[in-house]
């Protein structure tokens, strides 16, 4: 009896203990499902589910005619999973994918390449690199190969997709539309205006399947928002006339660096905008945006203080000033000429003869008593803060004031002449602008609108500073001195037969980075606007010198490139402009200029002609016959950039189609003549064999 009962009580120990357990197993489950359920759900998902990033396109450059700056192109790594692809498959297709590979890129035999995969594939390679950067097109070729064109679950196929950011006209602008790379940083308008470019990327959900493919989830995608496209003001053939001009005369001297700001007079539009430095091999390359760098500016500044001073009518330009002898002291210091000997003379004659002495003393006469009467001048001007230009990098300018620990008793007389004072070269031509446009001061800008899948979402207008930097009498004495420079001035050798021109030579001693006085490193300018009469384009040309360089003077070395550009323009736009520059071009007065054709074509014409002249670019090359500002005739080749639409609008057609077809186009005809438009902007990337149409008249 006692056994059956300790029997049953063991019995029932153990059925007690394993309810206990089984009631502990349940406890800890839910326990888990509760409180740890959600980490080890999420653990599972992340094992087979991801959540992918789908990059947007970034947003291309333009100018304001179409003309494409920057754009993205896609390029793309190609991999292979060769633990996906079946024996079966890989023997029967391995003789042809071989084959097409070495016929596509043609670096190795069809023989190679198939020794190649066969051993990647019996290593079992998962991730093989079979190609870098690969063009869309040599893309989607080796997609379609066999093997390949059964994706990635089946073929192996893994795309890398890339972007890689280009400039058609190569470094042209480098500085001002600026660098994109990803994961560095940016400079110029791709950096400024970075976060309409580059859009929104989206995401997409995939999930692991056999043989560890990724496969897209079906309703889990959120497209990627593409960047929006900029317009710029900048306008390619005035670029590119300004920086080939600056850059001769750079190479000619030497220079350190020189920079050049073209700018439209009624609006403020930036229409080039140059910056080359030299560099240790001795080429030249935009580096730095010296146009926003502060510098002490010289004789260019002594528009300000001219116009200071009839503001306040204390002067007319006809009053005279003594100059004696262009040496003249105040306090511990003495003011001089770069020439010595002017006396006395009408203040006119003193700015056109760039006399540091006569503009020093007029300053110091009415200003020394109230010398923050003269700063407030200055202020007016917009000198004391920074232009507001659309570009990242600008630096802050510096104007002294009475109040400031580092004004003397000779800061007022050089501040005059452009010493002891900091503005960058865009801030003279904005004020050297607002005389052109009759005193209404512009801001500079470079984009003038944002554009979304081909329409302007925002335009941008230009922007009025100032409504009256003086009034009209002070405004035409100023352009009367500004004239009085070019036609028996300091810049007399830049005077033109065809058009007129006005404004002033700079040149300063500097101290700055470094450099002392006694270093001889000297800032040659020149800033002026033509035609005067009725101004289109303010130019500003500043160049910084090599030490003790033999040439520094404005008028040597500055003004030369103005005159340069100036012509360019003046020839390019005959009979587009009123007023007296269309009345020259109507009465035959401006320079000859012929359309664009082959050099074969112009060697034709001018040996049937008689005339004696040899082509000296190639025969198939497109080029221009022009005569320069001696009257002399000279052919000119026009830059073609190979896979982009060039600009065959007034060609005739013969050498239009020759063109377009040379770069893979297939051209179609309407009408008879000469080429009036085209279908295809220029600066389009082109497409192999697409097709353009070319309406003639």
């Amino acid at each position: 009896m006692d056994v059956k009962k300790d029997i049953r009580f063991r019995v029932y120990l153990a059925f007690t203990g394993m309810c206990l357990f089984g009631v502990a197993i349940i406890i800890k489950a839910a326990m888990i499902q509760v409180k740890e359920g959600p980490a080890l759900r999420a653990l599972g998902q992340e094992m087979y589910t991801r959540t992918d990033s789908l990059p947007a396109e970034r947003g291309n450059i333009y100018t304001e005619d179409g003309q494409l700056l920057c754009s993205s192109i896609p390029q793309f790594d190609v991999h292979v999973d060769f633990s996906v692809i079946s024996k079966k498959l890989f023997d029967e297709n391995v003789d042809s994918l071989s084959k097409c590979l070495a016929s596509l890129f043609k670096d190795q035999t069809a023989e190679q390449y198939k020794e190649m995969l066969v051993q990647e594939y019996a290593d079992s390679d998962r991730y093989f690199l079979l190609k870098k950067n690969l063009a869309y097109y040599d893309y989607q070729a080796v997609r379609s190969f066999p093997i390949f064109n059964k994706g990635k679950a089946y073929g192996g196929f893994i795309e890398d997709p890339k972007e890689k950011r280009i400039n058609p006209y190569g470094m042209l602008a480098y500085r001002t539309i600026g660098l994109w790379r990803e994961n560095a940083q940016s400079v110029g308008l791709e950096s400024r205006y970075d976060s309409l470019l580059k859009g929104r990327p989206g995401i997409q959900v995939t999930q692991r399947a056999t043989g560890n493919v990724w496969v897209p989830m079906d309703g889990s995608e959120v497209e990627a928002i593409d960047g929006k496209d900029i317009v710029t003001t900048l306008d390619v053939s005035i670029q590119d006339v300004a920086e080939h001009s600056l850059l001769s005369l750079l190479q000619q001297y030497e220079c350190k660096y020189g920079t050049c700001v073209v700018m439209e007079v009624q609006t403020g539009k930036i229409r080039a905008l140059v910056n080359l430095g030299r560099q240790d091999d001795g080429t030249y390359a935009e580096d730095l945006n010296y146009a926003l760098m502060p510098t002490e500016p010289g004789s260019t500044f002594k528009v300000n203080t001219l116009l200071s001073l009839l503001n306040d009518k204390y002067i007319t330009v006809d009053d005279n000033v003594n100059a004696e002898g262009g040496a003249i002291r105040f306090g511990n210091r003495v003011m001089k000429d770069s020439h010595l000997g002017l006396g006395v003379m009408p203040i006119w004659k003193a700015y056109a003869e760039s006399s540091n002495a006569a503009m020093a003393k007029l300053a110091y006469t009415y200003y020394y008593k109230q010398p923050e009467k003269y700063v407030e001048h200055l202020k007016k001007l917009h000198l004391n803060v920074k232009t507001g230009i659309d570009l990242s990098g600008e630096r802050s300018p510096r104007v002294k004031s009475p109040s400031d620990a580092d004004w003397s008793a000779t800061t007022l007389p050089w501040m005059a002449t452009g010493y002891e004072v900091l503005i960058t070269p865009l801030h003279t031509c904005m004020v050297y602008n607002a005389v052109a446009n009759g005193g209404r001061m512009m801001k500079p800008y470079l984009v003038s609108a944002i554009r979304e899948y081909g329409k302007d979402v925002k335009k941008i207008e230009p922007t009025v500073l100032e409504e009256h930097i003086g009034d009209a009498s002070t405004i035409a004495q100023l352009k009367r001195c500004m004239h009085a420079v070019v036609e028996e001035g300091t810049a007399r050798s830049i005077k033109s037969p065809y058009y007129s021109m006005a404004g002033k030579t700079g040149t300063a001693q500097v101290a700055d980075k470094g450099i002392s006085y006694t270093d001889g490193v000297y800032q040659g300018s020149f800033v002026g606007f033509f035609p005067f009469e009725q101004p289109k384009y303010t130019i500003a040309v500043v160049i910084r010198t090599r030490a003790h360089s033999s040439a520094y003077y404005g008028g040597t070395i500055a003004a030369p490139v103005f005159r340069m550009i100036a012509d360019r323009i003046f020839a390019s736009s005959k009979g587009s402009w009123d007023g007296p520059l269309d009345s020259l071009a109507r009465n035959n007065k401006d320079k000859v200029q012929g359309a664009y054709a082959t050099g074969w074509s112009y060697k034709v014409l001018m040996n049937s002609m008689g005339l004696g002249l040899t082509a000296d670019v190639p025969e198939h090359a497109i080029a221009q016959v022009r005569t320069d500002s001696s009257h002399r005739v000279a052919m000119q080749a026009k830059q073609v950039y190979q896979g982009y639409v060039p600009d065959v609008t007034g060609m005739g057609l013969k050498d239009a189609v020759y063109l377009l077809e040379s770069q893979g186009m297939q051209v179609q005809l309407n009408g008879k003549g000469k080429v009036a438009s085209q279908s295809v902007p220029p600066g389009t990337r082109i497409n192999k064999g697409q097709n353009i149409t070319l309406q003639l008249s």
